[in-house]
């Protein structure tokens, strides 16, 4: 449909003064032969030049790589299912015109409007607000009332991006330039930028978002591994409203500050502070203690914080994070096997803000650091230690007497639990939903039933590779009703 319109309002030639663009990832590519107007990266900036309008582009895959790879629809399914596979093509940009008006032959054979035609304007906007980005870009190519409708700049606080072929760099540039046109050189309307898995998204990228996107509160670049800190220290100091930072899987990542240009621009009064609240570093395998120091001691306002498989981090990087970020309720060790007993005294220093703690496979905690926690930590709502093998009952204990109001808690691969460890459970911590003792080999039934018993409020047990018998399963059954139980005991059914 995009490709006949666009061939149909190409004779109106200098009519149409602006541009229409679709963004199409590598996962949802649209069998429509391209136009004659192909570029490649050089040709399309300057082809835009020679119109009176900045021009969008749109990314598909070029002619090789529709015939190679199937295309999928909106709801995943195979479009293409008879193409053979080969070898994925490099996508190419696209460049076409603002669809104009209907021909007058056109309009002597046609005198209907489609139903869609009859509705006004705030109900397609409504319509349009649910559409991912390359179908808004799509809907743009219809008509000219669709065009003006879908760059409507309210339906564009949000930018999603996918796909591992996708030019990322160049999908950001066009569309950050036609959102700029009102407003030249900034969008003020885009609040978010979602990139995950643009493995071609590069610095250059970022830096466009950087200087294009000064209310830009949400950015989320997860498995991108080409970002380097260069561009995450332009985008924190250009964007001061931002909040949310999703950088897992970015190895080039070893810390975040800001600019020496931001920071010499700052008062005094102000510091050197960052305005994120939640920050993801999952699998940034470079990240070191200094690398965390300088983000505690920029990052103040810090409220959840996930540094799993972060494995260079040991126990005087958790020192620094408890004196300057007081205010963290979800912290992740997951995987840091570096931390131990010391390191979990310094995040106990978080006292009463800290709800969720993982520290699973942390095989350096003992009951020693579950007390500290226990102790200082009286709010705790979720706590994740499975693989900490030196967790015995007594730590358990502790841990159930000093924070009644636990909800989740998986102490799975912890051998040395037992019985008498659940049974102290079950009498302080009587609002328990969820629990994993996966391959505790030490827990029979006198402990579920126990459970059972006193946490009426169970939604999941899971007692995988556990010794326990089938009657203590249906006990179970029988008082937690809403209780899924997971298991590997043939007999129960």
């Amino acid at each position: 449909m995009g490709a006949n319109n666009g061939k149909q309002y190409g004779s109106e030639g200098k009519g149409s003064s602006s541009i229409s663009s679709d963004i199409s990832s590598s996962t949802d590519h649209t069998p429509t032969k391209a136009p004659k107007n192909v570029a490649t990266t050089e040709g399309l900036d300057s082809s835009t030049r020679t119109l009176s309008t900045p021009s969008p582009g749109l990314i598909l895959p070029s002619k090789s790589s529709s015939l190679s790879s199937p295309a999928l629809s909106s709801n995943g399914h195979d479009t293409n299912s008879s193409s053979s596979s080969s070898a994925p093509a490099e996508t190419v940009a696209v460049v076409h015109p603002q669809p104009g008006t209907h021909t007058r032959s056109r309009q002597s054979k046609s005198h209907h409007h489609a139903p869609i035609d009859l509705l006004p304007d705030h109900t397609l906007l409504q319509i349009f607000s649910h559409l991912p980005t390359n179908q808004l870009c799509r809907c743009a190519r219809v008509c000219r009332r669709w065009y003006n409708l879908a760059w409507d700049p309210r339906l564009w606080s949000t930018v999603r991006l996918t796909g591992e072929l996708l030019h990322a760099d160049r999908a950001i540039r066009v569309l950050t330039h036609r959102l700029c046109q009102d407003t030249p050189n900034v969008c003020l309307t885009l609040e978010t930028v979602v990139v995950n898995g643009c493995k071609r998204l590069t610095d250059r990228g970022l830096h466009v978002v950087a200087q294009c996107c000064p209310e830009l509160r949400r950015l989320e670049v997860a498995g991108c591994y080409n970002i380097s800190n260069e561009a995450v220290f332009d985008v924190v100091s250009r964007c001061p409203s931002l909040e949310h930072l999703n950088l897992s899987g970015c190895s080039k990542v070893t810390c975040i500050s800001l600019t020496q240009e931001a920071s010499l621009q700052l008062s005094p009064l102000h510091g050197q502070q960052i305005s994120i609240h939640y920050l993801d570093m999952t699998d940034c395998f470079s990240l070191e203690d200094e690398g965390l120091r300088t983000i505690a001691s920029h990052c103040p306002r810090l409220t959840h914080l996930y540094l799993r498989r972060c494995t260079r981090l040991t126990d005087e990087a958790l020192r620094h994070l408890a004196l300057h970020c007081p205010s963290i309720k979800e912290l992740s060790l997951s995987d840091c096997r570096l931390v131990g007993d010391f390191g979990l005294r310094e995040v106990a220093r978080l006292e009463g803000c800290l709800r969720y703690l993982s520290v699973a496979h942390c095989t350096r905690i003992t009951d020693v650091g579950m007390r500290y926690v226990a102790r200082y930590c009286p709010r705790l709502r979720y706590l994740n230690a499975r693989g900490c093998e030196g967790l015995t009952d007594h730590g358990l204990g502790h841990l159930a007497r000093s924070c009644p109001k636990l909800k989740s808690l998986d102490v799975g691969k912890c051998p040395l639990v037992s019985d008498s460890g659940l049974e102290q459970l079950a009498m302080y911590c009587q609002g328990l939903r969820r629990v994993s003792l996966r391959a505790c080999e030490s827990v029979t039934g006198r402990g579920l039933k126990a459970l059972a018993a006193n946490c009426c409020e169970l939604q999941l047990l899971n007692v995988q590779d556990c010794e326990v018998s089938p009657e203590a399963l249906r006990f179970v059954r029988r008082h937690c009703r809403r209780c899924v139980i997971e298991h590997t005991n043939p007999a129960f059914y």
